[in-house]
């Protein structure tokens, strides 16, 4: 399905920032809307001049609307990373109940779809591997990744709650450890993390013995997960995420390998209710969407870290 004017909230983040291009790339006009409280606006600078492309600085937390008719919503305006939500533990909780709710409020004004991309967090501490869809999860709500967490759980719940009340036409996606060009290095995240240590032939900081597994997915591949939930008629949540597993260890040491660095690395305390394993199972998605990620690790790492070498990542 090719949409005519895609409305993207946080679309000036890192992954809200490739699926704005990915879309113009289609031919469908975009509307960012983002407050940049954890964004950067060279995120889409290349965006800037083209005609089917407009940027709105806005917080999702307050009622906002558009000009022109909307035929999709693709919500994604949160903080993300550690180093944010436990920074803006209040603005992370407002953000997925009343901007969810402003953002589903758009959508049924314009007859749109609204796609939320929700997270892979809402399993937390995962009992079950690998994790499945009607997996309710294992989560403490009043930790300190709570703010996170159960800001996404209640979006969902909003979400699905909004469809069946008023038929709105909605989707939820539950994405996995995405990585690639435009994350910040200091967002907390491990990819972004070990490459910055790595280029600056510092200690990549692994937590605890290392052996704790994230399922890593490249951005392209996510973006094209979104896209292709979006053009369905699921409702969801499906999962789009790498079912191949790697451990913290490991990665720090591929890092270290791609880059070419002289880093070592060095063992530090392990987070508060880090989840022990993360990865999904995307027999949905692959049945469903005929989705699967395509980009191996190294490819994609190796990606990621020429966009961090170039001068603009500086």
């Amino acid at each position: 399905m090719r949409f005519r004017h895609a409305v993207v909230t946080g679309g000036a983040g890192f992954l809200g920032s490739h699926l704005c291009t990915a879309l113009l790339a289609e031919g469908t006009a975009v509307t960012c809307i983002d407050d940049l409280c954890t964004a950067d606006e060279e995120n889409i600078a290349h965006l800037r001049g083209q005609p089917a492309f407009t940027f709105t600085r806005a917080d999702v937390r307050e009622a906002f609307d558009v000009a022109r008719p909307a035929d999709l919503v693709l919500h994604l305006a949160s903080p993300a990373s550690p180093a944010d939500y436990l920074k803006l533990p209040l603005h992370t909780l407002e953000t997925g109940s009343l901007g969810t709710r402003n953002a589903l409020a758009l959508a049924r004004r314009h007859g749109a779809r609204l796609v939320l991309t929700s997270t892979s967090e809402v399993y937390g501490d995962p009992q079950q591997h690998p994790q499945s869809e009607d997996y309710w999860g294992h989560v403490n709500p009043v930790g300190p990744r709570s703010v996170y967490d159960e800001a996404k759980r209640f979006a969902e719940a909003l979400t699905t709650a909004e469809a069946g009340v008023h038929g709105t036409d909605t989707g939820i996606v539950r994405l996995f450890n995405t990585y690639g060009p435009r994350m910040r290095g200091y967002d907390g995240r491990a990819v972004p993390t070990f490459i910055r240590q790595a280029l600056a032939g510092e200690p990549l900081t692994v937590t605890g013995d290392g052996q704790q597994t994230r399922s890593l997915t490249y951005v392209d591949d996510t973006v094209r997960g979104v896209l292709a939930m979006a053009g369905s008629d699921l409702r969801g949540p499906v999962n789009i995420g790498n079912p191949q597993e790697i451990t913290m260890l490991e990665l720090a040491r591929l890092v270290i390998r791609l880059t070419g660095s002289g880093s070592r690395v060095r063992m530090v305390e392990r987070p508060t209710d880090d989840p022990t394993v993360r990865c999904p199972d995307i027999t949905l998605a692959r049945g469903k969407l005929q989705w699967e990620p395509r980009t191996p690790a190294e490819e994609g790492l190796a990606r990621t870290i020429a966009w961090y070498r170039a001068p603009v990542a500086a």
